[in-house]
């Protein structure tokens, strides 16, 4: 089966399609990504899993504007948020047509992440119930019927029913493709958010994974804001700057940090708001200091993550080599990369990254949701309770027919 995983994530700069063929044996001529054998023994999984190819379609920036405008938003209008669900149904089947089209191939199922405009994944009362929730938004029906194809989207509603968080979901795929016998890994993903999957040398079956704090989302709102950029390409501001460690240190101290696993973040926590506390604390700091600063507290607040609640216990750990193995769009930083490697060398945490491994590190979230999907067309769970706090497996998504 040929899926195309779509995501957007809460950095809000575009659309990423993985086209992946999964199945029970490769096709002649595949190379596939290794996959454990023994990964979540007894249950069925796919057995080989082979990136076709994968394509990025940036928004336009009007498009942005009213993504990053309707995310934890405290006021908006209901005409303009069903809008926005139907136009990016619309641009994630161009995505997914376009993704055909550049690979060659037509695809079976299409698996759509859609885009969260807010995450809540601890119960909070409201008219009288504690409730958690989620919602992501992207017009399922609109998709399967431009692309011809069945999807299946809305992944995180049925995590949390199972009394889960609803994130962090990518650690099935984390699992299957990167559980060692001599190794303990620490399977790193920077996105808008930052989220782990800390993988012990020899599970059986039990990982552990957590959002850290913030990824490339404060960054990119401070150097927008600042220079007028929508990121720090190449980390060529922050790497010019020199890092303000009083603010690192003041932040660092912050409630979600200091909070146990299970945990996620988004804008709620790390947003506009966030930004504005951050640039307040920076106060007339140079401009390219605020960035390096910003930088510096992503680096920073992973590796407290780590210490904290990773390394917590140290006797496995130490046995064994420790490695981390670093994704998403922060993995293209050099300047991020390197105040992380800093902060790993003192924790003697080794940085590889998830190219080395057949899935190039901006491609891994939108494989892991076509693996999801693929799980739940064949009626099987793949959250991992561990994770996400839920009480039992659960089957995601909402499947829509064309």
């Amino acid at each position: 089966m040929i899926v195309a995983g779509v995501m957007s994530g809460t950095s809000a700069d575009g659309i990423n399609v993985a086209v992946v063929r999964l199945g029970s044996r490769p096709s002649v001529g595949s190379r596939p990504i290794p996959i454990l054998p023994s990964a979540f023994r007894g249950q069925k999984r796919p057995r080989h899993i082979e990136l076709i190819g994968h394509a990025e379609y940036p928004y336009a920036k009007n498009v942005r504007a009213a993504v990053l405008s309707a995310m934890n938003a405290s006021g908006a209008s209901v005409a303009d948020l069903a809008q926005l669900n139907f136009l990016l149904g619309e641009l994630y089947s161009d995505a997914v047509l376009a993704a055909q089209r550049k690979f060659k191939v037509k695809v079976d199922l299409v698996a759509c992440h859609g885009q969260t405009l807010y995450h809540q994944g601890e119960a909070a009362r409201f008219l009288g119930r504690k409730l958690a929730t989620t919602w992501q938004t992207g017009e399922a029906a609109v998709i399967a019927s431009r692309v011809g194809v069945p999807v299946v989207s809305d992944f995180r509603p049925a995590d949390m029913a199972a009394g889960g968080k609803g994130a962090p979901l990518v650690p099935y795929l984390d699992y299957l493709l990167f559980r060692d016998a001599s190794a303990a890994r620490i399977v790193q993903n920077i996105g808008g958010i930052a989220n782990l999957t800390s993988i012990p040398a020899r599970a059986a079956s039990i990982v552990v994974a957590f959002d850290t704090g913030p990824g490339n989302m404060v960054i990119d709102a401070v150097t927008e804001k600042l220079f007028g950029q929508p990121f720090d390409q190449g980390g060529k501001i922050a790497a010019s700057g020199k890092v303000l460690e009083p603010v690192v240190d003041k932040l660092i101290k912050r409630e979600f940090f200091r909070r146990k696993p299970p945990k996620t973040a988004g804008r709620e926590e790390f947003g506009r708001e966030f930004v504005r506390e951050f640039l307040r604390s920076c106060g007339r700091a140079r401009k390219k200091d605020i960035v390096a600063t910003a930088t510096a507290l992503t680096a920073t607040s992973i590796a407290d993550a780590i210490r904290r609640f990773v390394l917590k216990n140290p006797a496995p750990q130490k046995r064994s080599l420790c490695e981390m193995i670093l994704s998403g769009g922060g993995a293209k930083n050099p300047t991020l990369v390197a105040m992380l490697a800093n902060e790993l060398a003192s924790l003697d945490v080794h940085l590889r990254f998830s190219d080395e491994f057949g899935v190039p590190s901006d491609a891994k979230e939108a494989v892991a949701f076509a693996v999801l999907g693929y799980q739940t067309w064949h009626r099987r769970p793949s959250n991992v309770p561990s994770a996400t706090g839920a009480k039992r497996a659960a089957v995601l998504g909402k499947i829509c027919f064309p």
